[in-house]
């Protein structure tokens, strides 16, 4: 292998003797990567391999169609994390209560949260799908973990990212000392560092949002998408439009190129109007990456990472993105609350 290529194992070991630490979150990545590399072969064949692709015929604890995939994932990532003695407790956005680690197992000081396959209703047509995940150190005392542990706010967390599943797989993580974005290599097998030191830029040109939402939108949001298509606007040009419907990948792609994603409250339907999108598996762990790539993630009325969770399953709006734009998006909120 070419000495310039960076392996995620090297460039986790440089930040471990750079920052300090026993090496325990370096096993839960790699436990992590492990599962994600499992879960990306039968993406890949998700087409040809029997009893994999489609629907299970039952509802998970959101309400929602469970997919195969969904299980499969959902199974993949709590068998490679629960025998490592590293983690005191799991939640997954599949399971209704919190995941324990089996008694013969032993107990560690971290919890993972993570949603095993976001976007996982976009299987069927091959659109990008993926994992998200974050990693505190527990609150609690003993053996075993606590809700406690689970529900703790987001700028706690000792780390987070994400793995998109797509034309290539990719791996973007954070411990709090900045983002780096990796790309698995298949002909080795390896994550390689791809995207190091990622920035996102402080405004963007692009929005990201379920336009056919528009009519149960409240009056400040859809004064702000208004706004973007204009020549009013900052950038003194419209905004592309620009949404896949995964959130990883909507999210992934304006992480690098800059620009907004909405996910707003809905007077449509009564369980979203708080919010859709899980505090704890998805908003948290993003909000988390995006500020530590220079953006912000904020429900239009306060930051994600502030807030303290009641729930394992809470709903959030969820608007992040470039810093910036989201300030600017928080402006039209409020002043037509």
């Amino acid at each position: 292998m070419n000495d310039s290529i960076i392996t995620l194992d090297r460039h986790i070991l440089s930040e471990q003797r750079r920052y300090g630490g026993r090496g325990d979150f370096s096993a839960i990545l790699s436990q992590i990567i492990f599962a994600a590399k499992v879960v990306s072969a039968q993406v890949a064949h998700a087409g040809l391999v029997e009893d994999i692709l489609g629907r299970t015929g039952h509802t998970n604890v959101q309400g929602e169609e469970v997919q195969k995939l969904d299980v499969y994932a959902n199974k993949v990532f709590i068998n490679a994390l629960n025998y490592i003695g590293k983690v005191c407790v799991m939640a997954s956005e599949e399971e209704p209560e919190m995941i324990a680690i089996p008694k013969e197992h032993p107990k560690g000081d971290y919890v993972i949260m993570f949603d095993p396959l976001d976007g996982s209703s976009n299987i069927d047509v091959n659109v990008s799908i993926g994992t998200i995940f974050g990693i505190y150190k527990r609150v609690s005392d003993g053996e075993d973990g606590v809700l406690d542990d689970c529900l703790q706010p987001g700028r706690k967390l000792f780390g987070a990212g994400y793995i998109i599943y797509s034309s290539s797989v990719n791996l973007v993580y954070t411990t709090g000392n900045g983002v780096n974005g990796f790309s698995l290599d298949p002909s080795v097998g390896e994550f390689v560092l791809s995207h190091p030191n990622i920035q996102i830029p402080p405004r963007g040109k692009i929005y990201s949002t379920n336009e056919g939402n528009y009519a149960y939108w409240k009056k400040g949001t859809r004064e702000y998408i208004e706004y973007l298509k204009s020549d009013r606007n900052k950038i003194k040009a419209p905004y592309s439009s620009r949404y896949i419907g995964s959130l990883v990948a909507d999210f992934h792609r304006n992480l690098l190129k800059g620009g907004i994603f909405l996910y707003p409250e809905d007077t449509k339907d009564p369980k979203k109007t708080t919010g859709k999108l899980r505090l704890l598996y998805e908003a948290n762990p993003l909000a988390f990456v995006v500020e530590q790539a220079g953006g912000y993630a904020s429900t239009g009325y306060e930051r994600i990472l502030d807030i303290k969770p009641t729930k394992l399953h809470q709903r959030v709006p969820l608007i992040i993105g470039s810093k910036e734009d989201v300030l600017e998006y928080e402006e039209f909120a409020k002043r037509n609350i």
